[in-house]
């Protein structure tokens, strides 16, 4: 209290006098001056950081929890690690989205004929268009359930090709499939992976993978963790655009599946799989090395 009353009339009086009639020493003083001022700077950098933090937590739509966080932290220069982010984000009060258990869709209770499982929970591929994986799930709104089926490249998890409707039939994986063998620029021998769901073994969905040159490949009856990858993106969609949102036509629900994955998902969403890179930062990188 006495350095306090110092410093807030030291442009009144000499500090010499002050510290005379105080009784403390002007070597104290000047000690505590350099606490104050130190532990002020402490406070403006940590108030700028969670400003940043903040910042990027509503950027990214409050997807990203703290590890995410830290590494675009760190590519901007900030040297910090992820318990520092961590209590940045408790600080604010600020939670990323909580995940939640989905169901599946497909139907595998068929006579349809079915391809061997060519994929063998190997999800690894050391270039582009070497393993696709392909999956459907249902997305509700008010207006009912749209489906959305999507094709994945294993090499960078990007999703390379998508499409909704409001039937699951195989007119639905077909057109997933057909927007990523253009996207890719037809590539042949690719292993394009799904489960056994009637829409992957109608008649329709072999003739494309014939006609391009696809090797149609399937999961185990019932292993849900032969077609993982594409779970995992489900989820992610799930938690992080759609959960606890409300959706009052297909037409919003179809625009903001097309923002998550061309923009958000794609483009921006750090992988730990990927070194912490974007789907599309990864191949690029990967291209030019």
């Amino acid at each position: 209290m006495k350095y306090a009353f110092i410093r807030e009339h030291r442009t009144q009086f000499r500090l010499k006098t002050l510290c005379h009639l105080l009784a403390v020493s002007r070597s104290g003083y000047y000690e505590w001056l350099v606490q104050v001022e130190r532990k002020q700077r402490r406070q403006q950098q940590k108030a700028e950081f969670d400003q940043e933090v903040a910042r990027l937590f509503t950027k990214h739509k409050s997807r990203s929890g703290a590890r995410r966080l830290q590494r675009i932290l760190v590519k901007q220069g900030h040297a910090c690690n992820r318990k520092t982010v961590a209590a940045s984000l408790r600080r604010q009060g600020l939670v990323a989205k909580a995940a939640r258990k989905f169901k599946a869709t497909t139907n595998s209770n068929h006579n349809l004929p079915v391809f061997d499982n060519l994929l063998g929970q190997d999800f690894t591929a050391t270039a582009p268009n070497q393993k696709w994986v392909g999956d459907i799930t249902y997305l509700g709104t008010d207006e009912g359930w749209p489906y959305l089926a999507v094709v994945i490249d294993l090499f960078s998890r990007q999703v390379i090709g998508w499409a909704m409707g409001e039937r699951m039939a195989a007119d639905l994986v077909c057109d997933a499939l057909q927007m990523a063998i253009f996207k890719r620029k037809r590539p042949k021998g690719v292993v394009v992976h799904s489960d056994r769901g009637s829409q992957y073994c109608s008649h329709a969905y072999r003739d494309l993978l014939q006609k391009y040159q696809l090797l149609g490949s399937m999961s185990a009856k019932g292993n849900c963790y032969d077609n993982a990858c594409a779970e995992s993106f489900f989820h992610s969609l799930k938690v992080e655009a759609i959960q606890g949102e409300r959706f009052a036509t297909r037409e919003h629900m179809k625009q903001t599946v097309f923002e998550y994955i061309e923009t958000d998902y794609n483009r921006n969403r750090l992988h730990s799989t990927l070194g912490y890179l974007s789907p599309v930062d990864f191949e690029a990188k990967a291209l030019t090395s």
